[in-house]
C-alpha cells in the first residue's frame, strides 16, 4: 500500500470514519487541476457513504466566464464533485488496487439546483451508495453550503480500467 494512501486511511476519526486528504484523493482518482473538484473527503465509511469537501475560491478558472460580475459555480461541476467524492468512496471500499480507475457517468437523474454557489462557499458533498452490481454503482448525493442544500442528484457510474494511451 502506498504511504500516502496508508496515511490517509490512518487518519480515522474517533467514530471510525476515514479521512482522505488531497494526496490520498490524488492517489485514489486520476483527476488533476483544473478538474480536481474536491479538496478532502471526511466521514468516509467504506461501502456506505462519504462527505467530500470543496473550498470554492475566487480564483477558480470557471468564474472568469460564469458569470463576469456575478460568479456562479456551474451546476455540472457540482455534479462532477459529487462523482469524484463517490469515486474516492469506491476506491476505499474496493481497496487500493482499484486506485486510478476511471469513473464514467451512465446516468444523472433528479438533479436539482437550489441556490447558486460562489466564491467563499464551502461545499460539503454528502454521497451515499445506494447499490452496486459488479462495476456499476448507484449513488445519491446532496451538496450543502452552511448546512443548506444547494444541489442534489442520483446518478449511476461505471468503474473502468484506464485504457492504454
Amino acid at each position: 500500500m502506498d504511504a500516502n494512501l496508508q496515511e490517509s486511511k490512518a487518519a480515522e476519526t474517533a467514530k471510525g470514519a476515514i479521512v482522505v486528504d488531497l494526496a490520498g484523493i490524488m492517489q485514489a482518482i486520476p483527476h488533476r487541476y483544473p478538474f480536481l473538484l474536491i479538496d478532502r473527503v471526511v466521514d468516509l465509511y467504506p461501502g456506505v457513504s462519504a462527505v467530500g469537501i470543496k473550498n470554492v475560491t475566487a480564483n477558480e478558472g470557471f468564474f472568469q466566464g460564469h458569470f463576469p460580475g456575478h460568479p456562479v459555480m456551474p451546476g455540472v461541476l457540482i455534479i462532477e464533485s459529487m462523482a469524484q467524492t463517490a469515486a474516492v468512496l469506491v476506491v476505499n471500499t474496493l481497496g487500493p488496487e482499484e486506485a486510478g480507475k476511471l469513473v464514467y457517468f451512465m446516468s444523472v437523474e433528479s438533479a436539482k439546483f437550489r441556490r447558486p454557489v460562489g466564491p467563499g462557499d464551502q461545499l460539503r458533498i454528502h454521497v451515499e451508495k445506494q447499490r452496486n452490481r459488479a462495476n456499476v454503482w448507484r449513488f445519491s448525493a446532496v451538496a450543502r453550503v452552511d448546512g443548506t442544500a444547494v444541489a442534489e442528484a442520483t446518478y449511476t457510474a461505471m468503474i473502468m480500467d484506464r485504457r492504454a494511451p
